[in-house]
């Protein structure tokens, strides 16, 4: 059962990670365990002060099954992914700032979501086009070898090349004047 559940949740935050969307976790409280495996699956953390990361694993004699270990490794590096999973650590706002785990802390209020969702806006504003192949090109450089992240952003390029956002923006903005 805990195989099946692992297989499932690995796909499940995979494919979270991977939408052709920039994605953000608000940590507003405790993230812990498989809550903390998900903050690492979307592409940006937010927390609000008093709020906690943590790792948890050990002290229920596991490790992360979902993905979180590996995903975590990526954000942070495997020195800091090891302190954190191998101590169980507690990882406060501060913290989690200095080690690239969270972009921000946000004040706590009633209006945090709207505030990660403002927050969020910087990244996501424009061409819904143009957006999603940001986030393609981001993941295959994340995710390929380097010739094909290469290949993938030269075929991402050719569907935004000469589109409505293209042209748009040449209008706009001309390059020489």
């Amino acid at each position: 059962d805990g195989m099946n559940m692992c297989m499932f949740m690995q796909n499940t935050l995979t494919r979270l990670m991977r939408l052709p969307l920039i994605s953000v976790a608000l940590v507003q409280g405790k993230a812990f365990g498989g809550g903390a495996e998900l903050t690492t699956a979307c592409d940006f953390r937010l927390m609000t002060p008093g709020s906690e990361i943590r790792f948890v694993h050990k002290h229920m004699g596991l490790v992360p099954g979902w993905g979180g270990a590996a995903r975590l490794v990526r954000i942070v590096g495997s020195g800091a992914a090891l302190q954190l999973l191998g101590g169980a650590a507690r990882v406060d706002p501060e913290r989690a700032l200095s080690l690239g785990l969270s972009q921000e802390t946000l004040p706590c209020s009633e209006e945090a979501l709207g505030e990660a969702r403002a927050w969020l806006s910087q990244y996501t504003e424009g061409p819904a086009a143009v957006i999603r192949a940001v986030k393609k090109v981001v993941t295959a450089g994340r995710e390929l070898p380097l010739e094909a992240a290469l290949r993938t952003e030269k075929d991402i390029f050719g569907t935004v090349w000469g589109g409505p956002a293209n042209l748009e923006a040449l209008v706009k903005r001309p390059k020489h004047k």
